[in-house]
């Protein structure tokens, strides 16, 4: 069981090393080769690393790693995203016994909008008829989307490490409290469904969001994760979704549960879903205080991967013991893609703490794309690398900084 009990728990963790061999300039023709269309030299660029660090290339001491962020990274849209809409749409939300005490940081004022919206005729423990009931859709979706009740208040307050979590997406593993791990899988699984067979570009509404219905697997990195897995990668996907909902998808591009980093919830001793999460590190089991965020996810692999424990996982290890591969889309993805000794590969969707790291390029293994569906178009202005563009851990914004400590001047974009 990979879920930890209230009662009983225990923490299962990989001990894969992954070698980092010399650099090498030949082609190996014994590498698997990468296919598909990607910008500028941008295969070839991974082709080397491949060739670099393949066990095909004739290195041994333990598979390389490969880490993927998942949501918007593998996948156009979010599938956690994609799985609350059809839960919220098929009234598969369970009403608390208390609003407040879904999270740690959630607010007077949220806790009123929600009991006003979702009423409490449905007695607890029943779903919520949120099909029907826009008022509850849209203050549950309000929240977990820009962290506000619908008239604005916000719905997060408290002191939390903004480098470890965010409490709105803490909360939707939260929200699914009271139901089983199959029962999420298989809302996952018919979610996924609609999402595949919807037309890409298509929206449906949601209480009065218009939100995308459609999901699509990115064929260049489904075909990049083929192709690190026959040259002898060992591929993770981390994510600050559901790790439930992620693994439904992960499947689909041959990666199975035990390859699937994300939010773990903790089960009572019935095997339902609870309000709490397992820790990473020397932080415990909590009710979101960490989860695969920003630094949560070189926790995350540090200690399921590498078996690093206790404070030691929040830090940057040694080249054997960090991903040879690493590839994000957002500033949640930052730390660990920077980590990688290989290829730092970044879809470009205009998150600054990542694209400064990609744009300063500081070990000239950066591999920036614009997004293989509906690229953004280029960002007007510099990206305020010098200036607010660091995410620190009390909230507050600040200079992006190289590992010497000097600062990442401002960056224009250019991959788009």
């Amino acid at each position: 069981m990979r879920y930890r009990h209230v009662f009983a728990w225990t923490l299962a963790a990989a001990a894969a090393l992954a070698a980092a061999p010399p650099a090498v300039s030949s082609h190996r023709t014994n590498c698997p080769q990468l296919a598909g269309s990607w910008y500028g030299d941008n295969r070839a660029r991974l082709q080397r690393a491949i060739d670099e660090r393949g066990t095909c290339a004739g290195h041994f001491g333990g598979h390389p790693v490969a880490a993927f962020d998942w949501d918007n990274t593998v996948t156009k849209n979010d599938v956690t995203d994609a799985t609350l809409a059809y839960a919220l749409r098929h009234d598969k939300i369970l009403r608390p016994a208390s609003w407040k005490a879904t999270s740690e940081w959630l607010t007077d004022a949220a806790d009123t909008a929600l009991t006003a919206a979702c009423g409490t005729d449905v007695p607890v423990g029943a779903p919520l008829p949120t099909a029907t009931n826009a008022r509850c859709t849209d203050q549950i979706f309000e929240i977990r989307a820009e962290g506000r009740t619908m008239s604005g208040a916000a719905a997060f307050a408290g002191d939390w490490n903004h480098r470890r979590t965010v409490p709105q997406y803490a909360w939707v593993p939260q929200l699914f409290a009271g139901h089983t791990i199959a029962e999420l899988t298989s809302y996952a699984r018919r979610a996924r469904a609609e999402a595949l067979a919807a037309p890409v570009g298509s929206t449906r509404t949601l209480g009065t969001h218009t939100v995308p219905a459609y999901v699509r697997y990115y064929d260049q990195q489904r075909e990049l994760i083929r192709t690190l897995q026959r040259a002898g990668f060992d591929v993770y996907i981390v994510s600050a979704g559901s790790e439930p909902v992620t693994e439904v998808w992960s499947r689909g591009v041959g990666i199975d549960a035990r390859h699937t980093l994300a939010i773990r919830s903790v089960l009572d001793r019935h095997g339902r879903i609870t309000t709490w999460n397992q820790g990473c590190g020397d932080v415990p089991v909590s009710r979101g205080e960490v989860i695969p965020y920003i630094d949560g996810k070189r926790c995350w692999i540090n200690q399921e991967i590498y078996g690093v424990r206790g404070a030691a996982a929040w830090q940057r290890q040694d080249r054997r013991h960090r991903p040879a591969i690493a590839a994000g889309d957002a500033d949640t993805d930052v730390t660990f893609v920077d980590d990688a000794v290989g290829a730092h590969v970044v879809l470009n969707r205009n998150k600054s703490e990542l694209m400064c790291r990609a744009y300063d390029d500081a070990d000239g293994r950066w591999v920036i794309n614009p997004m293989f569906i509906d690229p953004l178009p280029r960002k007007r202005d510099p990206y305020p690398c010098s200036t607010s563009a660091y995410n620190a851990p009390d909230g507050n914004k600040g200079p992006v900084r190289r590992a010497d400590g000097s600062v990442v001047p401002d960056q224009e974009d250019a991959a788009y």
